[in-house]
């Protein structure tokens, strides 16, 4: 798989910047007509359904390799791409692009950085219309080369009272203390600490990440420290995939997400489950 001199997240105008280049593959991770109504120029489109897979009440899962080499390829995504994912709901669409494209060892990808709001922010060109098709031959080779991006739930269990690893649930409050009920069981995994999705993200920048060391900070006061390998879920890892990047921007080297997340979690008896504040 392709490196890069790229960053793991990129300013909008440093993607204006490389705006066809060949070995760069812009994608917007939404609705079909979201992205037909203004994107980035020469930009692809991929339906973030197409990112996961369903086993009811579990959402979220990642999907067969051979659905995942159809909807790559379709995108115009190859080996040798280099992607930034963008959208238009906060981050965590196209971070599930970026955590799936990471399980698959393609480590050329880029996080732009507020996705459209902060495109349009900046008053860049924005084209119209469809444009379903990339440019790729033939289907992405998709194998999972890089198993270590993600964690299931036998990993999650084995783990709970590893000191080693620390588990983020990147849900809101009211969900990890049990209030917000959204699977059979309220609550959080025993021993998980909650950092909400959202507090990454500066709304009054335009939806960007907020500054490096903010974010270090807020991490680091939860004991979410680069030593310790970190474990990332929401409820189909949705929001969290935005965690796992922004861990990896912040040079974290063991992160992964855990797909099934509470809605396999909360809806397995088995499963152990906390509430409250913090047990």
């Amino acid at each position: 798989m392709t490196g890069s001199s790229l960053r793991v997240v990129i300013e909008p105008e440093a993607v204006a910047g490389r705006l066809g280049d060949d070995n760069v593959t812009v994608v917007f991770v939404g609705e079909a007509d979201v992205f037909a109504s203004g994107h980035v120029p020469g930009a692809t489109c991929i339906d973030y359904a197409s990112l996961n897979a369903q086993r009811p009440p579990v959402g979220g899962l990642l999907p067969a390799m051979h659905d995942l080499a159809q909807v790559l390829g379709e995108a115009g995504i190859t080996p040798e791409s280099h992607v930034v994912a963008y959208d238009a709901s906060g981050g965590g669409r196209a971070s599930r692009l970026l955590w799936t494209l990471d399980c698959l060892g393609h480590d050329g990808w880029s996080l732009m950085n507020g996705g459209l709001a902060a495109w349009q922010a900046e008053d860049l060109p924005l084209e119209t219309g469809d444009r379903a098709a990339g440019c790729a031959a033939a289907p992405y080779p998709a194998v999972l080369a890089h198993p270590e991006a993600r964690a299931d739930r036998g990993y999650v269990l084995d783990h709970l009272d590893d000191p080693d690893v620390v588990i983020l649930d990147a849900r809101s409050p009211a969900e990890y203390r049990g209030e917000a009920v959204r699977a059979a069981r309220g609550g959080h995994i025993p021993g998980a600490v909650n950092l909400e999705w959202t507090d990454n993200v500066d709304p009054a920048n335009a939806g960007r990440l907020r500054p490096r060391a903010e974010l270090e900070r807020m991490h680091r006061e939860r004991g979410i420290t680069p030593d310790r390998e970190v474990i990332a879920h929401c409820q189909t890892h949705h929001r969290s995939a935005l965690s796992c990047v922004v861990l990896r921007y912040l040079g974290y080297p063991r992160v992964r997400g855990y797909d099934g997340s509470w809605s396999e979690w909360g809806n397995d008896p088995a499963m152990p489950v906390s509430s409250g504040p913090d047990d």
